[in-house]
């Protein structure tokens, strides 16, 4: 599950453009497949996104929230992958992005109604 936030008049003509890299570098650095894309796009009012100094309107927040069991160097790839391709792909400087990796153990997350600890047929690993 993916939340990005940004001012919505700089995140809204890019939402499919910036999911499309997310995934990307998602099954790249995790192995995560395409058709398991869970990416929530929260475009906000200027006057509501505060943001650091030194930063422009570009300024865009991506809460990665995944289970936990991936290797501290697995997430520091997908970081940096994602501050490399999201440059390339929309101009967007690695000081205008934040990302956040939240990790929660498996028997936190509840889908198809079972817990993740439960889950016996993901299509793809965890623990990379």
């Amino acid at each position: 599950m993916i939340v990005i936030y940004g001012i919505k008049e700089r995140l809204n003509p890019i939402k499919a453009s910036l999911s499309d890299v997310i995934q990307s570098c998602m099954g790249r650095e995790l192995g995560l497949p395409e058709d398991k894309r869970s990416h929530r796009f929260i475009p906000m009012e200027k006057e509501d996104f505060y943001y650091p100094g030194g930063r422009s309107d570009a300024y865009t927040v991506i809460e990665i929230n995944m289970m936990e069991g991936r290797r501290k160097d697995t997430q520091k790839a997908l970081i940096k992958s994602l501050f490399i391709e999201i440059e390339k792909a929309l101009g967007i400087s690695p000081v205008d992005i934040e990302i956040i990796i939240k990790e929660q153990s498996a028997h936190c997350w509840g889908f198809r109604g079972m817990t993740g600890d439960e889950v016996t047929d993901l299509k793809y690993r965890v623990k990379v």
